[in-house]
């Protein structure tokens, strides 16, 4: 879109990135969250922090403007980095095209720091909190976000935070960083909440109570969704899922469609997709993933309706040093700051940003062939008034579809999420994507 009006032919989205997101602006209606309309006079963020974050519909918004979540995983970054190792960790993924990072305080694996054994005892651990901060600081400094995990759920609920003392850890958390803009909070972390569900709602409730309105959702465990305990929960402002580590492509379709189908309709993101470089299911004798792994994740999940998407690196979230690291990991956290799905990830966000992605709707009717099942799926997304159409093919294989859809003159691309190029093709009924087993977007849109 933004190409044509600039007078140019569609190059690669990174030209037009900015310039979309800019021109779309408008087409946001004003964010509904009352608790974002209630925002108290005397919360105000640091003049450096980006845009506060608020819901739109299904989507997300950051000053009136759509924002497109592009996350890092990095859980044990608080706990475990230096200030200058957390610098240079975020001016790589920076650079990369992010500008979420997710991450968690009390966090009990990879050798990080918790600043205490319960909730209360780390709210006295100023030490810690000053690292946080500065991790918050240098977030804001880089246009990044920090998706902090109060605790990590898995084998900490019922120990380090329990129901009685999960609403006085959200005021105290709400009390000291409830002023900051760039700041979101996920509660769970890998963990089911079977049972739990008024432990959370304390901890969310606690949040609010000093007058803080930063969004919030709730991490699950594998091929589970936070829809499934707080859809309706007034304190969930978006859902979230894991889609796990494992090639279970059936589930994760089922998982993506069950958590944009969930009512009350908010946004929804895959929070911890399958990692570059992680051993399928736990078990490195099955092999490890790969970048079109991750791909096929981030696009499914993307024009299944998604806000946005998770990165992670096995390696990376636990900042490995280069031996053996948790759950099979290898190599070190620097090194694999540099692996390509990492840097492919910007390739999604600039596709999503050059289009007036908000409009965007999972549309697998206007596919003329079976879609097919498995590592094969063939998905589609159109925008609600005909202004593109997205078709993702994650093998190669070809497909028809119903390009009449799109109003206007159509004109199509072929784009590689590899490299984030465009070519041009002929409108017509049937594609052929330019190579097989590997993974091609169509792009058809209107150039009236």
């Amino acid at each position: 879109m933004c190409a044509r009006r600039l007078g140019l032919a569609r190059p690669t989205v990174s030209v037009c990135a900015a310039v979309a997101v800019a021109l779309s602006a408008s087409l946001l209606a004003t964010p509904t969250s009352e608790r974002a309309a209630h925002r108290a006079a005397d919360n105000q963020s640091s003049a450096s922090d980006p845009p506060y974050l608020q819901v739109d519909g299904r989507f997300l918004a950051a000053d009136g403007e759509p924002f497109f979540w592009l996350a890092d995983t990095a859980w044990a970054m608080l706990g475990k980095l230096s200030e200058d190792e957390t610098t240079e960790y975020l001016d790589v993924r920076a650079e990369q095209g992010f500008n979420v990072v997710q991450t968690v305080a009390m966090f009990p694996q990879a050798g990080a720091e918790s600043p205490g054994d319960t909730v209360d005892a780390a709210a006295e651990n100023d030490e810690f909190w000053d690292r946080v901060e500065f991790a918050i600081d240098a977030a804001a400094a880089r246009d990044m976000y920090l998706a902090i995990h109060p605790v990590w759920g898995d084998k900490q609920t019922g120990s380090a935070i329990t129901e009685s003392s999960a609403r006085g850890y959200g005021e105290f958390l709400g009390e000291r960083f409830g002023a900051r803009d760039n700041v979101t909070w996920t509660l769970g972390g890998d963990h089911p909440a079977d049972g739990e569900e008024q432990l959370w709602t304390e901890l969310a409730e606690g949040l609010d109570a000093t007058g803080g309105t930063q969004i919030k959702t709730y991490h699950p465990r594998g091929d589970q969704s936070s829809a499934t305990w707080f859809a309706a929960a007034d304190w969930l402002d978006f859902n979230m899922i894991q889609g796990g580590h494992c090639l279970r492509y059936d589930v994760r379709a089922d998982l993506v469609e069950s958590t944009y189908g969930a009512d009350p309709a908010k946004p929804f993101l895959d929070g911890e997709p399958i990692y570059e470089e992680h051993p399928y299911c736990w078990e490195p004798e099955q092999g490890f993933s790969t970048a079109l792994d991750v791909r096929r994740d981030a696009y499914w999940s993307v024009l299944g309706g998604a806000a946005g998407h998770t990165y992670g690196h096995h390696a990376v979230w636990q900042f490995n040093d280069g031996g053996d690291g948790e759950l099979g990991a290898r190599g070190s956290w620097t090194e694999a700051l540099e692996f390509p799905a990492a840097g492919q990830m910007r390739h999604l966000r600039e596709l999503m940003e050059s289009l007036p992605f908000t409009r965007g709707e999972p549309d697998q009717s206007v596919l003329g062939s079976e879609p097919g099942s498995g590592a094969e799926r063939v998905v589609a997304n159109v925008a609600s008034d005909g202004s593109y159409l997205l078709v993702y093919s994650p093998a190669g294989e070809g497909f028809s579809v119903d390009t009449s859809v799109v109003t206007g003159k159509p004109k199509a691309y072929w784009f590689n999420p590899r490299t984030g190029e465009f070519d041009t093709t002929k409108v017509t009924k049937t594609y052929s994507p330019p190579t097989r087993d590997e993974d091609w977007l169509l792009l058809v849109e209107d150039t009236a």
